[in-house]
């Protein structure tokens, strides 16, 4: 008998390990590659920063945590939010990591749909 965890965790496996969509930054001359899907865990921090109303710098843990190369491996390490944060054009990076997380929604939208 499967046990309802068992179905919690098979459903977000499947979610996780899907597709990665390509998002091209034409400022940045490249391409990032995300899941529309985070954990828990990685949702929390962007949550908890956007709470104590340090939207930006959530922006920048998204772009962090989200952010692919080709192959799905992590494009930025948490040392990059530093630069990013004295670095990068702000109008991008809320572009880019609204772009990303809009792709969440509409996946979470396609799955609210289903059922």
């Amino acid at each position: 008998m499967t046990k309802p965890i068992d179905k919690i965790t098979a459903h977000f496996r499947s979610k996780i390990s899907g597709e990665l969509h390509k998002l091209h930054v034409k400022e940045w001359d490249m391409d990032i590659y995300y899941k529309g899907t985070n954990t828990l865990q990685e949702e929390s921090v962007m949550i908890e920063l956007a709470q104590k109303g340090k939207t930006i710098e959530a922006l920048v843990e998204t772009l962090i945590i989200k952010a692919r190369n080709e192959d799905g491996t992590k494009m930025f390490k948490k040392i990059d939010k530093a630069t990013f944060m004295a670095e990068a054009d702000p109008q991008v990076l809320i572009r880019v990591c609204g772009e990303m997380n809009a792709v969440s929604a509409d996946e979470t939208l396609e799955n609210a749909e289903k059922n």
